[in-house]
């Protein structure tokens, strides 16, 4: 079991996600997030999409958040970006920030 990952993500936040300054509903973040992943999966690139799309300061630098360990994030973050393969990316992902796409890169 791994002990640190790489990962970045995209955040797309909804009206009742913490510190979130959007209208979106919840419905339409979860709808939003699930399009993103169809691109993604289509063979749009993850950084791209990232810096385009994602309500996170870290899509400057195509959604990238650096090596982390566990605890450093919260826990359903964690959970997913570990159980993640090398070059895989997540489905949708649930956190009191929002929805995130995880793609794991180390």
């Amino acid at each position: 079991m791994a002990d640190q990952v790489r990962a970045s993500h995209i955040l797309i936040t909804h009206a009742n996600a913490y510190r979130a300054e959007t209208e979106r509903t919840k419905e339409e973040a979860l709808a939003e997030i699930e399009g993103l992943k169809a691109d993604i999966d289509g063979g749009a690139e993850f950084a791209g999409v990232a810096r385009d799309n994602s309500s996170c300061p870290s899509s400057a630098q195509g959604g990238d958040l650096g090596s982390f360990g566990r605890g450093a994030m919260v826990p359903a973050f964690e959970e997913a970006a570990f159980a993640l393969n090398v070059g895989e990316v997540s489905g949708p992902v649930e956190t009191d920030f929002g929805y995130h796409l995880i793609h794991r890169t180390e």
